[in-house]
């Protein structure tokens, strides 16, 4: 008799079951949980964070007695806007079919650059083209290219990532761009160049027999890079960053003063407009590479933190995003785009308070540059669609 209850509770529980099933199954037809998303968080702070960068670059360039700055910022922030909403809406999947002519065109303007280029002889890159009173930065642009080119290379070999001969081709992916770029030469954005590298192959799972030896190899060849491959002002650069005091009027005059600008901001900051490092020109490069000094002395701890943490929160939505992308290319993507973001809030944050060398990379979506902002726009939308396009899925399949 007790076998025969037992029997029949698990047999309605089956069937209990079974319904449930049914009724949810034909509620998810109707109502899927996923289905064409507009991410109105990362729009949001994206907007947001760029607005605040206009702001910051009026107050930077304020003492210049010139808008021309502003102007190009706002008109980039639009461009860029409208760029990432139609981003958002065409389905990134079909960049499949482009990843060669994508990948040939960033090879050609990094070649371009070599050749007609401009730039700094004596503290910079060459790595800006000029047309006219327009600047464009092949190289931002090629960050781009390179996330759309080689998650799709990425994606087709994952099963095979730890075959040497895919391996290596992965490597040659990234390897001609990356000297490309070195005869700029270029060190910050190479170095952007072989984080997002080295992140997706972590998110494609790299065995760790290739992960360690790379890095122990990375650190033995230092010494060796530093004599052999930097040329003299990236060495200078280094020898600065270790010890500013070893140049303060010339190569270590704008860290010294960076940090000098950060420190005076104190916890509320000096106010809007009133930075004194800022107001009386002490402050190079105010407006591009450290603006986020600029930021931090008029808005303080506070402000300084909580600029940090918007775009830290930008940058961890765009993992999110990777982490529930409905295939492999989607979701290197959305993984790339994020360790670019995350190399340059960590590197530009850093060197403005003398924790990583001067290498020129910008703060995303708050230094001056239109190549930079749309490239940043571009990116996010790139992330927006990748969120937007993913499959419907059921509630069974999501929780």
């Amino acid at each position: 008799m007790l076998n025969e209850n037992i029997c029949s509770i698990i047999a309605l529980l089956v069937l209990t079951k079974g319904l449930i099933k049914i009724a949810v199954s034909k509620h998810i037809r109707q109502k899927p949980v996923i289905s064409q998303h507009f991410n109105i968080l990362i729009f949001t702070l994206t907007v947001l964070l760029s607005i605040f960068g206009i702001i910051a670059v009026y107050s930077a360039t304020r003492s210049l007695g010139t808008h021309t700055q502003v102007i190009v910022q706002s008109a980039s922030m639009i461009l860029g806007t409208a760029l990432l909403i139609a981003v958002c809406f065409f389905d990134y999947e079909q960049f499949k079919g482009l990843v060669k002519p994508i990948y040939g065109f960033a090879i050609a303007i990094l070649i371009l650059v070599l050749l007609v280029g401009v730039g700094t002889n004596s503290w910079g890159a060459k790595s800006w083209i000029r047309v006219g009173a327009i600047g464009i930065q092949p190289s931002e642009l090629a960050k781009v290219c390179f996330i759309l080119t080689f998650a799709y290379h990425l994606s087709e070999v994952t099963d095979e990532i730890n075959n040497p001969l895919k391996l290596l081709g992965l490597i040659a992916h990234m390897g001609v761009i990356i000297l490309l770029i070195m005869l700029q030469p270029d060190l910050g954005s190479v170095l952007v160049f072989v984080f997002m590298f080295a992140v997706l192959l972590f998110f494609a799972k790299l065995s760790y027999k290739y992960i360690i030896p790379i890095m122990c190899l990375a650190i033995a060849s230092v010494p060796f890079a530093y004599k052999y491959i930097l040329s003299d002002y990236q060495q200078q650069r280094i020898n600065v960053f270790l010890n500013p005091d070893l140049d303060p009027l010339n190569r270590g005059y704008n860290v010294i003063q960076s940090k000098l600008a950060v420190g005076s901001g104190e916890v509320w900051g000096e106010g809007y407009l009133n930075g004194i490092q800022n107001r009386m020109g002490y402050l190079p490069a105010k407006y591009t590479d450290f603006i986020f000094s600029t930021v931090a002395e008029e808005w303080g701890f506070i402000g300084a933190i909580i600029l940090v943490a918007a775009l830290f929160l930008l940058v961890y939505k765009c993992f999110k995003v990777a982490q529930r992308a409905d295939n492999l290319y989607g979701k290197y993507i959305a993984a790339g785009v994020g360790a670019m973001f995350l190399f340059h809030l960590f590197e530009n944050v850093g060197m403005c308070i003398g924790l990583t060398p001067v290498t020129g990379i910008p703060l995303p979506f708050i230094s001056y540059g239109g190549s930079s902002l749309i490239t940043n726009m571009l990116a996010i939308g790139l992330v927006m669609s990748v969120d937007y396009h993913n499959k419907p899925r059921s509630t069974i399949e999501v929780y």
